[in-house]
């Protein structure tokens, strides 16, 4: 049995604590904690191809948009995101929103958030060029522009 390692990254205002990586379930998934701040939301909508995201809501309540649809999903629920449906979340209630998110198989992982912070970090306004290269790398499709 493998052991696990927590690994914690921090993406702007929230935060991400890997708690089962590929390498500790011999690929068949990735889980990870998200901290997300009132106010706080996805940069950017995407898809991914190569697996599916199923998020599990410990505290608070998170507006989950997929495919153009809202979905509130509160404490004690979850969504499930299939490979290539446009989503993105965010915190628009009064408390931090706490989920924890399984990915299968596991092909993602730590690595993106981590590239991720690396070009957040690199000062000044975020590069768009450079945040949709990252999600590239790492299997996510950022989601065309919206005319909203």
């Amino acid at each position: 049995m493998a052991q696990t390692t927590s690994t914690t990254i921090q993406l702007g205002p929230i935060q991400i604590d890997f708690l089962v990586t590929a390498d500790d379930s011999d690929g068949s998934l990735t889980m990870f904690e998200c901290l997300i701040p009132v106010g706080s939301r996805v940069p950017v909508p995407h898809s991914h191809d190569g697996f599916e995201e199923t998020n599990y809501v410990l505290e608070g309540t998170c507006t989950w948009t997929i495919d153009g649809q809202e979905r509130e999903v509160g404490t004690g629920e979850s969504v499930c995101i299939h490979r290539g449906q446009v989503h993105g979340f965010e915190n628009r209630g009064t408390e931090r929103v706490r989920f924890l998110a399984i990915a299968t198989p596991g092909v993602f992982g730590p690595a993106y958030f981590q590239d991720l912070a690396g070009v957040l970090a690199a000062g000044g306004p975020p590069d768009p060029a450079a945040i949709v290269g990252v999600m590239q790398r790492h299997g996510l499709t950022p989601a065309p522009p919206t005319n909203a």
